[in-house]
């Protein structure tokens, strides 16, 4: 039988497309392997720590033996890479910071580097905050650099001090809501010239839509600026519009660069009405709608919120980090005031 040659085409997107099945398996089986060979290397990073902790624990090694131990490798196996006397104590520190635990965090702690998690030990200061990193890092497959980021930006502290400020319908219709959202985003990849007017800061965030996905979460997807909405003989355009991927709706963000006022609402609410009539698809949740404000008095959201009929929140931007050691002395006295 004779066999048909394929012909090969000298157009990238067509050559793209006929040969994805293959690049998609060699892909795949480049992330099990990357995927095997870090839990491995965890593993392996454990039991020593572990044999190095109980040693000393026992008195069997003093603390010289360790700086022996990393001379000993580095002299007479030389290929053998990352057993710095420094390193072994890292893998002693990790084996005791989660020995208690183990059980509970082996999967979270297998599935982020060795590196993701040298930094969450150094930096995070209690077992919660290792904890809501830990599980952070693994859902949004934060890099190293953005995990940094984040730690940096007081992820924990804000989360644990704030909660976004909902209306009751969206905490109705959507629960899970109060944890996607937040009630202040953190921005500082935008200069405060960027950020104003409006329509700048728009500009800015589109300019810098990684990072601005990597502060909003990485289940929202960018639909379109300035989206289009045709009611009757007139045109609208939403700021930015988003799809959600587990709530499964439309997210429109208007941006002011003032301070809330309650009037913003009624403009937003006219959107989301015109999303779910004219845009939103049939199996599609109801759209929701996030105010993004330079400043809100807190009292003057609740007030605005309590009677909107539309699944709304009102949320702050900050141009620049927090001040992390502040909201850390904040948790400290809400703890004690307990």
């Amino acid at each position: 039988m004779k066999t048909k040659d394929v012909i090969y085409s000298s157009t990238p997107s067509a050559n793209k497309q006929m040969f994805a099945e293959v690049i998609s398996m060699i892909q795949a089986t480049r992330q099990n392997v990357i995927r095997i060979a870090n839990t491995a290397l965890i593993d392996l990073y454990w039991k020593v720590g572990e044999h190095l902790s109980q040693k000393i624990a026992s008195s069997e090694w003093g603390d010289g033996v360790v700086r022996q131990l990393a001379e000993h490798i580095s002299h007479n196996y030389p290929d053998i890479k990352g057993f710095s006397d420094k390193n072994l104590w890292r893998m002693k520190q990790f084996y005791e910071t989660y020995a208690e635990d183990a059980e509970k965090l082996s999967t979270l702690l297998r599935q982020i580097s060795w590196s993701h998690n040298r930094l969450i030990m150094s930096r995070c200061k209690s077992s919660e905050e290792r904890m809501f990193y830990l599980e952070k890092a693994c859902s949004e497959h934060y890099s190293y650099r953005q995990l940094d980021r984040q730690i940096d930006a007081a992820l924990y502290e804000r989360t644990k001090l704030t909660s976004p400020k909902l209306s009751p319908l969206l905490r109705e219709i959507a629960p899970e809501a109060e944890k996607v959202f937040r009630d202040q985003y953190v921005m500082e990849f935008i200069t405060g010239k960027e950020a104003k007017p409006e329509n700048s800061l728009r500009k800015a965030l589109l300019k810098k839509m990684k990072q601005f996905i990597l502060e909003l979460g990485k289940d929202f997807i960018c639909i379109e600026e300035e989206y289009r909405l045709q009611v009757g003989n007139s045109d609208f355009r939403i700021d930015l519009l988003f799809y959600h991927r587990e709530l499964q709706c439309l997210v429109a963000f208007e941006l002011k660069t003032e301070k809330f006022k309650p009037e913003h609402l009624g403009q937003l609410n006219f959107y989301l009405e015109a999303l779910d009539r004219d845009v939103k698809k049939a199996k599609e949740n109801p759209s929701i709608g996030v105010l993004l404000c330079k400043d809100k008095d807190n009292e003057v959201v609740e007030y605005a919120l309590s009677r909107s009929l539309s699944p709304t929140m009102v949320a702050e931007y900050q141009l620049c980090l927090p001040d992390k050691s502040l909201l850390q002395q904040k948790m400290r006295e809400i703890e004690e005031s307990m």
